[in-house]
């Protein structure tokens, strides 16, 4: 094994490194955690093919793929990988403009973007690009999930209160449901079903060790057998094929090529950004860490044989994962074991599924949006950041109003915008010497003393080309307000990580237009590698090193050694801690 440490081959098999010391009583807990996950993954599956607009099968099919794949290439030891609200939301919105009314094309389309999504994650992994993930931020991403709760809620009442909205728009399904529920037009037994399902399902969610799911599927099932709804009309799922997936290549006709790749990118990106997040927390209570390039790896092959096989796209699953962690859990063989149990009833027995009422199964993929939703944490980020709690609320609007795959474009929208928002106003300040020492912000600090025919300016941000022109204006504006003739401006370059080309022309720009006015620009704590950019640009030689300060202090030293009419002056306001002139500019010395 330690030649396969060096040789690489731990970071493409994770597997070599719990399967080193994989002793009796980890298979015999694994063993046991997969058949009770079994017994959760049947009803969930078929759960929600249907919210996906699927077979049940195709709900069965991709509970079985996802863990055997993982298990080689996953990093995560407990990560329960499979069908997932976040995801049946997208690709029920491509399969209702897409598919609607036909089951072969839905699963044709739903499996291409498996495909798609796996070859996208298996890339991405590959070249290191882990790193995505970070892109959204919280309140984005609590927003999107939020908007998603609500569409998967929206999409299931119809089939929870046996109600039939027909094919068409979302918009048009949503009227005919509207008018159904004014008119009374809902159906007795499937609606006392599929509400007393969900209202079981939130009273036993106190109980994680409880498999809620399938008590609940299984209590309405032998209740449908034995009063015989099925023929009161209640829905059910029906006979389901017997035997396992086969492999199949989806190709799609070229009209729906387009939906296809779009639905698998969008797909890819939810998934991977709920995996890693729950991986890492499962992680951080381990005290281990998890490879995020290995995990898009992992998730993405998991996503590429299921889409050969007959399924459609996965991701993990906070509400599976737990149960598996409940149970006992140790390795991915947990995952592989529960896949097993479920190709087990698939080969021996899927009559029994026949009688499972599609209401229950809605109340369960409604119990989870439920689940997924974070109300509580949207109101405390709107307690705490007000711009960032709207951003979140609009990124909920953007998927209910546009769909979620428009929606996903709003969520990575806004948090550009966001970040473009604070870098183009940023915080800034001019800044004064407090009694105790240190230059601080003088609009916080009162008792900080200025000295005359100097400005020390800190901004909080990068210079790039949409703040520069604010950055000018504020520069100006501050030199012509000032109280008395300006003879230098400081800016105080410590948070200024960056200076673009556009900035380095304003700032050019700008330290001719305060020359004329007898105003010389200099620059304090700027880091090496934003001086090394300058130099490239040419701007720090145009200026000359002299303008360049290693801190505030030498700054303000050298500024007294030209006028020290200033520290008389200074020191008559009842200012005494003075930087002495030998702080004066130092030509070699790099800035942070």
């Amino acid at each position: 094994m330690r030649n396969a440490d060096r040789s690489g081959f731990v970071r493409w098999l994770p597997c070599l490194i719990w399967g080193r010391d994989y002793r009796a009583d980890t298979l015999r807990a694994d063993v046991l955690a997969g058949l009770t996950l079994t017994c959760m993954l049947v009803p969930v599956g078929i759960a929600y093919a249907q919210a996906a607009g699927l077979p049940p099968i195709t709900g069965l099919y991709s509970t079985i793929v996802p863990p055997l794949l993982y298990a080689l290439f996953g990093p995560s030891r407990i990560l329960i990988l499979g069908p997932d609200s976040a995801l049946t939301a997208v690709i029920l919105s491509i399969l209702l403009t897409h598919a609607a009314g036909d089951p072969g094309r839905a699963v044709l389309l739903a499996s291409g973007m498996a495909i798609v999504s796996g070859l996208v994650l298996i890339g991405a992994g590959i070249a290191r690009l882990g790193f995505v993930a970070d892109l959204l931020s919280k309140p984005i991403r609590f927003g999107y999930l939020n908007g998603i709760a609500l569409t998967m809620v929206v999409s299931q009442l119809p089939l929870l209160l046996g109600i039939s909205v027909g094919d068409g728009s979302a918009l048009g399904q949503t009227l005919r449901f509207a008018g159904a529920i004014v008119g009374g037009g809902w159906h007795g037994p499937t609606a006392a079903l599929g509400v007393g399902a969900v209202i079981l399902l939130l009273l036993m969610r106190r109980w994680r060790r409880i498999p809620a799911v399938l008590l609940v599927v299984l209590a309405a099932t032998l209740l449908v057998g034995a009063l015989q709804l099925d023929q009161r009309a209640v829905a059910v799922v029906g006979v389901v094929p017997r035997g396992l997936p086969a492999l199949v290549l989806p190709v799609p006709n070229w009209a729906d090529l387009w939906p296809v790749v779009a639905g698998g990118v969008a797909v890819a990106l939810v998934s991977f950004a709920d995996t890693s997040v729950l991986s890492r927390t499962f992680a951080a209570r381990g005290g281990t860490n998890v490879d995020t390039n290995q995990e898009m790896i992992g998730l993405g092959a998991a996503n590429l044989a299921t889409g050969l096989l007959q399924g459609f796209p996965v991701s993990s699953s906070s509400t599976r994962t737990p149960v598996a962690e409940a149970a006992g859990a140790r390795t991915p063989l947990a995952g592989v074991f529960a896949a097993l149990g479920v190709g087990a009833v698939l080969l021996a027995g899927p009559e029994m599924l026949a009688h499972v009422p599609r209401a229950v199964l809605a109340a369960v993929v409604i119990g989870a949006a439920i689940s997924l939703a974070e109300i509580g944490a949207v109101q405390r980020i709107l307690r705490l950041d007000r711009v960032e709690g709207v951003l979140s609320l609009l990124c909920t609007a953007g998927v209910l109003l546009f769909g979620v795959l428009p929606g996903i474009g709003v969520a990575v929208a806004l948090s550009v915008l966001a970040f473009l928002w604070r870098s183009w106003r940023p915080h800034e300040a001019v800044l004064g010497l407090v009694p105790d020492g240190g230059y601080h912000d003088v609009s916080r600090h009162p008792e900080a003393r200025q000295v005359p025919g100097l400005i020390l300016f800190r901004w909080d941000a990068p210079l790039f080309f949409a703040n520069a022109e604010l950055f000018v204006e504020r520069v100006e504006a501050l030199v012509r307000q000032a109280s008395m003739p300006v003879r230098r401006f400081v800016l105080a370059a410590e948070p200024v990580t960056n200076i673009d080309l556009t900035a380095a022309d304003a700032l050019d720009a700008l330290a001719t237009r305060l020359a004329a006015a007898g105003v010389e620009l200099c620059v304090a704590e700027m880091k090496g590698p934003v001086k090394d950019h300058l130099r490239q640009l040419g701007l720090y030689d145009r200026l000359g090193a002299e303008r360049f300060h290693r801190s505030l202090e030498q700054a303000v030293g050298a500024y007294l050694a030209l006028h020290p009419e200033a520290r008389t002056a200074e020191v008559s306001s009842g200012r005494s801690s003075a930087p002495s002139a030998s702080d004066g500019p130092s030509e070699g010395v790099e800035a942070r």
